[in-house]
């Protein structure tokens, strides 16, 4: 691990995945290194936010994970270069603030390419990493082709008033058509999560009962208006407001917080060496997805 710090030493502060392709460094032992070592600190940027996971119990965990904060959103120097780390965090901060706005952008383009939209019945809600700007273009594997994708996909909600049948099958052939050709073209690579409903399927899931339902809300919740009818946007989120959806959420990541905390200090502390188990569900959960429901 000295040849962390002679990295340190001779380049400056390093992003936390940039320290262990120079190192070749194991991943946990590298974080671990860094946060025990005396003479190095390391600055985090962005926030941390709540994900519904039903590996976890309780369901609530905290985004990014351990690991996934430590290669992307991580900036590691020698406590005596802390000009430098800012300068460096700084910079960082700025590249995942385009990353976020690119992916927002692209988002607007592709529902405001489908035709016959805006119109007073429907409206298009992003949520996920954009809202929260901390998106990522890190390489990861779609789950249904295994095909490589640019990081942090673009999780669109189609909310109509009424299920006429046609109207919906029409906006989830127009969204299937973009996802399919953002995934294949080189030029993107990008990843598309969506789901068409309708208001009273949204006043169904607000209830906030089981994993699916608890999603849905959690993702009605911190969505953010991308285009369509900004009526609809507004009573959705006065229903969130009423079913007490803020408050269920606030307590989750409350406990999600205490959880990561608690991980944290074992991972740094324990005596013996941490297991696959403990590995997996405390430093890094194997696939870190929204579901959508």
């Amino acid at each position: 691990m000295d040849k962390i710090i002679d990295i340190l030493k001779e380049n400056g502060p390093q992003e936390g995945k940039n320290l262990i392709k120079k190192s070749g460094a194991d991943s946990f032992k590298a974080w671990s290194f860094c946060n025990r070592h005396i003479d190095i600190c390391i600055k985090i940027i962005g926030r941390r936010f709540l994900r519904l996971d039903k590996r976890v119990e309780g369901y609530a965990r905290l985004s990014p994970s351990i690991l996934r904060e430590f290669l992307t959103y991580t900036v590691v120097g020698l406590s005596s270069d802390r000009k430098g780390i800012g300068l460096k965090a700084e910079g960082l901060r700025k590249r995942i603030d385009k990353i976020s706005r690119s992916k927002l952008d692209l988002a607007k383009n592709i529902v405001t390419r489908i035709s016959g939209f805006p119109d007073e019945n429907t409206v298009f809600i992003i949520a996920g990493d954009v809202v929260y700007n901390m998106a990522h273009d890190e390489p990861r594997p779609e789950i249904s082709t295994g095909q490589l994708v640019r990081g942090s996909d673009l999780d669109i909600i189609i909310v109509v008033k009424d299920a006429v049948g046609r109207h919906i099958e029409r906006l989830d052939r127009d969204m299937y058509t973009h996802k399919y050709r953002l995934i294949k073209n080189p030029a993107y690579r990008e990843e598309i999560d969506y789901i068409v409903k309708d208001l009273k399927k949204v006043k169904e899931q607000l209830e906030f009962r089981g994993f699916a339902s608890m999603v849905a809300s959690k993702i009605l919740e911190e969505g953010q208006y991308l285009w369509g009818s900004r009526e609809m946007f507004r009573k959705i989120k006065e229903m969130v407001w009423a079913k007490g959806v803020p408050e269920k959420l606030k307590s989750l990541e409350k406990k999600a917080a205490l959880e990561r905390k608690n991980a944290k200090r074992y991972l740094l502390s324990a005596k013996s060496p941490v297991t696959e188990a403990e590995h997996s569900r405390l430093f890094f959960t194997k696939e870190e997805l929204d579901e959508i429901f």
